[in-house]
C-alpha cells in the first residue's frame, strides 16, 4: 500500500491500539504496531523472525498481532465489509456483473477455501479435513470488482461443503427473505421475467436463488455454452481468494495459531483488501494480477496463479442432491437466453 493508505488506516485505528507509556517502560507505538501486524500479513513470516527484526519479545509480538487485526476488523468492517441490503445496492451488484462479465440477474460469485492451521492442542480430528491436514474454513461471496461482500470463517476443517453452506447464516438469511434482494424481473431484452441470483461451482446445491453449471458429462451445446458463461462470472471469487493470498502471504503459510486468532486474522484480511479495492489501489492490484481477457476474449491468467492459493485450498466438490424443479427449470431458462439475440455474445461459439 501507499504511504498515504498506511496513515488513513492508522489514523482508524490508533484510539484503539495505543497502549500507555509506563514507569517501568514505554509502550511500543501504535504506528510500529501496525506496521508490524502489516508485514505479518503481507509475508506470514515467523514471530520468532520478528523478533530479531523489531526487537519485540514473541509473546508482545503476537499479542500485537493479535490484537491490531481485531482493531483492523472492527474499524473498517462497516464501511469496507458489509452485506447489501437495500434492492438499490443488490442492482448495483447485478449491474457489475452484466456490464463487465454478461450475466445478468447475478448478486455475487461464491466459493469456499481451507486456511491450513497447526494442529490445535487436544483437539482430535476436529480440524482435520478430507485433504488430509489441519485447517479452518472461509466461505465468501464476492461482487464483480472482486469485494467481498459476504464472509464466513471458523468452521471446522472436518465440516463438509454442503454442510456449511446449510449452517451458514447466509442460508438461513436467503430462506427467510431477509437481505431485500429485489423482486424478480425482466432479463435484457425480453419480457421474461426470472429472479436474482448467486452463482457457485458444483459443490454448491442448485437453488432459485443459487446457479450452479451443468454436470459436466455427456454436455450439448446448450449446456456448454450456459457452463461457460456461468464461469466467467464465477471466475471473479476465484481471483479474489487468488489476490487474497497474494497479497496477505500469511495464507501461503500453515498459520501456528489457534483458529480463532486464526478467524481475526482472516477477517481483518479481508477487511484490508475491500479497503485497498475500494481505493482503488494501483499498488494492491497492478494490472495482470487478476484473471483478463484480450481482444479476442481469451482468458489471460493472472499472475498470482503462478504462485497458487498457497495454503487456502478449495473446498471439495459436491454433487447434486434433489435440486428442485423450479430450480432445473430456472437454469434452463437462462441457458435458452443465453442462446438469443438479447442473451448471447458473439464469442460463446468459440469458447463453449
Amino acid at each position: 500500500m501507499t504511504a498515504e493508505e498506511f496513515e488513513l488506516l492508522l489514523l482508524k485505528v490508533a484510539p484503539i491500539i495505543t497502549r500507555r507509556n509506563t514507569k517501568m517502560r514505554q509502550a511500543v507505538s501504535a504506528q510500529e504496531r501496525l506496521a508490524v501486524t502489516l508485514r505479518f500479513l503481507a509475508t506470514g513470516e515467523s514471530f520468532a523472525s520478528f523478533h530479531f527484526q523489531y526487537r519485540l519479545g514473541e509473546s508482545t509480538i503476537s499479542q500485537i498481532v493479535t490484537d491490531t487485526c481485531e482493531a483492523l476488523h472492527q474499524t473498517l468492517k462497516d464501511d469496507y465489509l458489509t452485506t447489501p441490503n437495500t434492492e438499490e445496492e443488490w442492482r448495483k451488484v447485478a449491474s457489475g456483473f452484466e456490464e463487465k462479465w454478461q450475466f445478468p440477474h447475478c448478486l455475487g460469485a461464491i466459493d469456499g477455501k481451507h486456511i491450513r492451521i497447526q494442529p490445535p492442542a487436544n483437539s482430535g480430528s476436529t480440524y482435520y479435513n478430507y485433504k488430509s491436514f489441519f485447517s479452518v474454513q472461509m466461505m465468501a461471496v464476492v461482487d464483480a470488482q472482486y469485494r467481498f461482500i459476504y464472509v464466513s470463517v471458523g468452521a471446522q476443517g472436518r465440516a463438509s461443503d454442503a454442510g456449511i453452506f446449510a449452517q451458514s447464516d447466509l442460508k438461513a438469511a436467503l430462506d427467510a427473505k431477509l437481505l431485500s434482494i429485489p423482486q424478480p424481473n425482466s432479463l435484457p431484452g425480453t419480457h421474461q421475467e426470472v429472479p436474482y441470483v448467486l452463482v457457485g461451482d458444483e459443490a454448491f446445491p442448485l437453488r432459485l436463488d443459487l446457479m450452479k453449471p451443468f454436470p459436466f458429462r455427456l454436455l450439448n451445446t446448450e449446456q456448454r455454452i450456459f457452463n461457460y458463461r456461468l464461469s466467467r462470472a464465477r471466475r471473479v471469487v476465484e481471483n479474489g481468494f487468488g489476490i487474497l493470498a497474494n497479497r496477505w502471504r500469511v495464507f501461503r503459510t500453515t498459520i501456528a495459531l489457534h483458529p480463532d486468532k486464526v478467524v481475526r486474522i482472516a477477517l481483518a484480511c479481508v477487511c484490508l483488501h475491500n479497503f485497498l479495492r475500494t481505493t482503488r489501489s494501483e499498488v494492491y492490484l497492478p494490472p495482470a494480477l487478476a484473471d483478463w481477457e484480450d481482444g479476442e476474449h481469451t482468458v489471460v491468467e493472472g499472475t498470482w496463479r503462478k504462485d497458487g492459493l498457497g495454503a487456502m485450498q478449495s473446498f471439495q466438490q459436491g454433487y447434486t442432491r434433489n435440486s428442485s424443479m423450479a430450480a432445473k427449470e430456472l437454469r434452463n431458462t437462462i441457458k435458452m437466453y443465453f442462446l438469443t439475440s438479447a442473451g448471447q455474445v458473439p464469442w460463446q461459439q468459440k469458447y463453449m
